[in-house]
């Protein structure tokens, strides 16, 4: 017997609109996740975090990203009575993200104090990097200003001089908007982008501990900062990298005047429009030494990598949403008289989504443990996290260019229409492969952390690790390790090693955590991951139908 088909819905009712939705609670496999890779305390009390933040970011907090994007910053350089004073107007909706993401949720603080949202110590670099990965699903911009504050208080703490530090400490880590110091990294130059080496800045002792910097800087985001992070070459210093010293650039001098630097106009820039990025002139401005002379490269790379993996964290939120966004428009979307999540064309589609999304999720918790464990100063941490840093940032953000353009195709022509968030989802995702190291220049880095680290030996233990008894692991690593030492003698090629590294990592990390959790879906995702990117197999073979509806319903 036949039984007849509900009409589909007509005119609005036709449309599925997630807008309101919970992203926490539409994504469960993320709070399976984080029980694995948090304390069990630490993930107890931020349960009710992510729970509001998620609520945010499906809700209010999309409504603000999508307003600031529209409504850009605008730089004013004088007041209406003629006053030379600069200033960068933004939109209040701008403001009002600034509140949550740097005073309620503190994401530029949490790593380096105690007390940020009750707790009594200073969070693991996982719990900030969970909060960044909902935040990103709603606003890519401000994460930017927020990454670069945390990432400069870091090397701050790291390399500064104990009475420099003492003196920004408070404000970097502030939730007071009236009191924070935000942070920014001035480091592009117009022929100094990723050859830092060619820096042409110059920096001049005056006599009393400060130095007078002079020249342009190309691309300053979060170009109103109240403090920045610059490379200059001090006179007298040798050409090249090892001639090149960091800086700190204050936007306020201590006793409260501006400082000697002009911002001389705003980038109109494609994606990340809501965060102000713009072009800098030093004249003679304060700044002063951070650590050593020489090591200006080395102890900025700290600030960098750091920025990097903030990178892909928000690679992996982008993919997210967009996975969020097209399985939600799939399951109710009527054509043909069925839902869209029901045709074997979509499924595999979704999956292949799906999976690009995944393999980032793992790899941000596994970069952010790696972190974690170098900062307490395990033996071979550091160069873990050395090699997953830069594997991360240069497969995910070029993975979130993919998923965020066909996640815009389920949607179908509304997904070009900038009410919807898949236009500003993919503009933004095409910021990740170019800012901190174009794809060339990350793939390089991984040989480079391979070769001067010692990492690919330890990368190689702990893929051993995950692995357990996975019966194709201990083919899938010789395999690209082999690749991954091929590419030391000839570079180009670096980005099929740095490739085939993150595929094996992600691979094996999906497989470990399926394991502990249980979960067939992920372990489905991991079998993918090495049978498609890994295995040795025919391109041109017919694959036999697949039932892939169960995994889009997990």
């Amino acid at each position: 017997m036949n039984i007849a088909m509900p009409p589909a819905p007509t005119g609005a009712a036709a449309v599925p609109d997630s807008h309101g939705r919970n992203l926490y609670r539409a994504d469960p496999a993320l709070a399976r996740l984080a029980s694995l890779y948090l304390p069990a305390d630490l993930d107890a009390h931020l349960v009710s975090h992510l729970d509001r933040l998620g609520a945010l970011a499906g809700g209010r907090l999309d409504d603000l990203a999508g307003i600031a994007d529209r409504h850009p910053p605008v730089l004013q350089h004088r007041t209406r009575s003629g006053a030379d004073e600069q200033r960068i107007d933004k939109h209040p909706a701008y403001r009002e993200m600034e509140r949550l993401a740097f005073g309620e949720y503190g994401l530029a603080a949490l790593s380096h104090r105690a007390g940020v949202l009750g707790w009594p110590a200073p969070m693991p670099p996982i719990a900030k990097y969970l909060l960044t990965f909902l935040f990103v699903q709603a606003e890519f911009g401000l994460m930017c200003p927020v990454s670069m504050t945390d990432s400069l208080t870091r090397t701050l703490c790291k390399f500064a001089d104990p009475a420099l530090l003492a003196r920004y400490l408070p404000a970097l880590t502030s939730q007071d908007l009236d009191t924070l110091h935000q942070g920014a990294m001035f480091m592009t130059e117009q022929g100094a982008g990723s050859d830092v080496g060619a820096t042409a800045v110059r920096a001049a002792p005056r006599g009393d501990g400060s130095w007078a910097l002079t020249g342009d800087k190309w691309f300053c985001s979060n170009a109103d900062a109240d403090l920045a992070m610059v490379l200059a070459r001090p006179e007298g210093a040798v050409e090249g990298i090892k001639g090149v010293a960091l800086f700190l650039l204050p936007r306020r001098l201590p006793d409260g005047t501006m400082n000697a630097y002009r911002i001389v106009r705003l980038k109109d820039k494609l994606g990340s429009r809501s965060m102000a990025s713009g072009e800098i002139r030093l004249d003679g401005a304060t700044a002063w030494l951070v650590g050593e002379p020489g090591a200006g490269f080395r102890q900025m790379a700290d600030m960098v990598n750091n920025s990097r993996l903030s990178n892909g964290v928000r690679a992996a939120g982008l993919m997210r949403r967009a996975v969020s966004e097209a399985l939600f428009v799939a399951r109710h979307r009527i054509a043909f008289g069925v839902r869209l999540i029901e045709m074997p064309l979509m499924q595999r589609q979704l999956v292949k989504m799906l999976v690009l999304a995944e393999q980032a999720r793992s790899m941000m918790f596994q970069t952010a443990e790696a972190l974690r464990r170098a900062d307490a100063g395990e033996p071979g941490a550091y160069a873990l996290l050395r090699v997953l840093t830069p594997l991360f940032k240069f497969r995910a953000c070029r993975d979130a260019r993919k998923v965020t353009a066909d996640a815009m195709e389920v949607r179908g022509g509304a997904g070009y229409i900038e009410e919807w968030p898949d236009p500003r989802l993919l503009r933004d995702a095409h910021l990740g492969s170019i800012w901190e190291g174009t794809s060339n220049v990350v793939a390089l880095d991984v040989l480079r952390a391979g070769k001067r680290e010692g990492a690919f030996e330890v990368l190689r233990a702990h893929l051993t690790g995950l692995a357990g008894t996975l019966p194709e692991a201990a083919s899938v690593i010789a395999r690209a390790f082999a690749l991954a030492d091929a590419a030391l003698c000839d570079a180009t090629l670096a980005r099929q090693a740095a490739s085939a590294l993150y595929h094996a990592t992600t691979a094996l990390a999906m497989a470990w955590e399926a394991a502990r959790l249980d979960d067939p879906a992920r372990r489905a995702l991991a079998g993918m991951v090495l049978t498609h990117r890994l295995l040795p197999r025919d391109p041109l073979a017919a694959g036999a139908a697949q039932d892939l509806g169960w995994l889009l319903e997990m």
